[in-house]
């Protein structure tokens, strides 16, 4: 795939979010997107698919060359209807491949009989319609793969078989992924996207280099920038103070010359000329001057210390006989104690029942007045009104200081003022889970049920994410498959299983 000084606009705002990109996916190329949240990533994966796709919201303008035959997509978010899962692996007809579904399946840790269920692919869990999808994409031996999250919910056994098949595979892939362990592991060429200059000059970057070289050595750059930058400023600066106090004193001489000086003054007043030459040289100097590296920072407004929970006080003394979802038994016999402020990681397969474990804990301690606790839920659509602004979700009372508060904390975390008086629903996914892990700031919670909190920040979001909650001073109950926030940040984590909740290493995360 050939693409060639790629620009894309936005209709709503005429905003360009890639500029002048030209790139080439070759044979064994396996090229991660990285960048923040809002940046292109999954409208640059839909246009090089299909340019329909982004007829609605976008434009672009350069040339797409694909010389591959087939192309197999995989997006964000598919809409199944109300097929079932054998209806859309195999068809009406119930023609298919049994014998490479059945391998598929083996590989990505899905029985074959799931292949034959009759249940609607809308209720299967957000793992199990990536894998869904993720398999028939595969069936088609597509000469290019183009994945737009491919490890969004999906269970450990999974994240490893798609780590070594991207890696691996005879196909070259272009793929988006916040995931920091699966592009260190299969990605050989890195697309960064950013917003600069105040999210207004979109700015690219292509290195054929493994993502944590790529990160050391962009680390190593802006640091070296910065000293020279600096370095320069303080030249300019002190060369500056030099130049003032010059013109300072002719200033005053010039002054002070009387008419029966007119040679005295002749001489001041080239003196002068001279020092304002030397001024705008100075000026010009500093246009040219290396500059303080611009680059799109990963900030986000801490917890508060505060919010502690004292390390003898219950959190939680769960005791579940059953688990069960739509009269369906997922598990039994679930315990789970979880004392002051405990960090507590939960996995899983795909369709356990984890989530549903969650709101299960919600339901318990939403009503406790000793405790204030927030939900974070896979689908934000469960917590956030698409219709409001994130101002007025922040702020609902209206307040003037609340309003102010709201707009404050909105702008540490890289929001522009039209995206805080814009509808939620024109949000990036990470800029949705941003707004929620605001308003857990903003209410001053101290036990936090996070399912899969990390999955739509970009991997260079996600180590202030996990050091903010690794900090946390209260109690976290989350559901993840973030191994990096496994091992960095939970003190205990448990399996999900049909008997229950089982103990794990946390070495066995890394």
């Amino acid at each position: 795939m050939q693409i060639t000084d790629l620009t894309v606009t936005l209709s709503k705002n005429l905003k360009t979010i890639i500029s002048g990109f030209t790139f080439t996916l070759n044979p064994g190329d396996k090229a991660v997107i990285i960048g923040e949240e809002g940046n292109g990533k999954s409208t640059l994966i839909k246009l090089l698919y299909d340019p329909a796709l982004i007829e609605g919201y976008a434009s672009f303008s350069g040339t797409v060359f694909r010389g591959a035959e087939t192309i197999g997509y995989l997006p964000q978010e598919v809409d199944f209807g109300e097929t079932s899962v054998y209806e859309y692996i195999f068809g009406e007809a119930g023609y298919g491949n049994e014998t490479e579904i059945a391998e598929l399946g083996s590989l990505m840790g899905i029985p074959m009989e799931f292949f034959y269920s009759s249940q609607k692919c809308s209720t299967l869990s957000g793992g199990e319609k990536v894998k869904l999808h993720l398999a028939k994409t595969l069936i088609a031996e597509p000469d290019i793969l183009l994945l737009d999250e491919p490890s969004n919910d999906l269970d450990l056994q999974a994240l490893e078989w798609l780590e070594t098949f991207i890696r691996d595979c005879r196909q070259a892939v272009m793929f988006v992924a916040h995931d920091e362990r699966l592009i260190e592991t299969a990605a050989n060429v890195i697309i960064h996207l950013e917003q600069v200059c105040r999210k207004t000059v979109p700015r690219h970057t292509v290195a054929r280099l493994p993502y944590t070289e790529y990160i050391a050595r962009r680390a190593r750059g802006l640091e070296h920038q910065e000293q020279i930058a600096r370095k320069e400023k303080a030249d300019y600066d002190s060369q500056m103070e030099r130049w003032r106090q010059i013109y300072q004193k002719v200033d005053r001489r010039q002054e002070g010359i009387t008419r029966q000086d007119p040679h005295g003054a002749r001489l001041l007043k080239k003196k002068m000329h001279s020092v304002k030459s030397q001024d705008r040289r100075l000026e010009r100097e500093a246009d040219n001057m290396t500059q303080i590296p611009d680059v799109e920072e990963a900030i986000f407004a801490g917890f508060d210390p505060a919010n502690i929970i004292p390390g003898g006080k219950v959190v939680l003394d769960l005791e579940l006989s059953e688990l069960t979802v739509a009269e369906r038994v997922l598990a039994r016999n679930i315990r789970l104690r979880v004392g002051g402020p405990e960090h507590i990681g939960i996995t899983g397969r795909n369709g356990a029942g984890k989530s549903a474990l969650l709101k299960k804990i919600a339901e318990i301690l939403f009503p406790r007045r000793d405790i204030k606790a927030a939900y974070m839920p896979q689908n934000y659509a469960d917590l956030l009104d698409f219709t409001q602004t994130p101002v007025e979700f922040l702020a609902p009372s209206g307040a003037k200081d609340d309003v102010t508060r709201a707009r404050n904390f909105l702008g540490s975390v890289k929001y522009t003022s039209d995206e805080m008086l814009g509808a939620i629903a024109e949000l990036s996914g990470g800029q949705k889970a941003k707004l929620l892990f605001l308003k857990m700031v903003l209410d001053g919670c101290d036990v936090l049920l996070l399912d899969e909190p990390t999955r739509n920040f970009s991997p260079l979001s996600n180590p202030v994410i996990r050091k903010a909650l690794r900090e946390f001073p209260g109690a976290v109950i989350c559901v993840t498959h973030d191994r990096k926030y496994l091992s960095e940040v939970c003190a205990k984590v448990y399996r999900l299983t049909e008997n229950g909740l089982i103990t794990v290493s946390i070495q066995n995360q890394n």
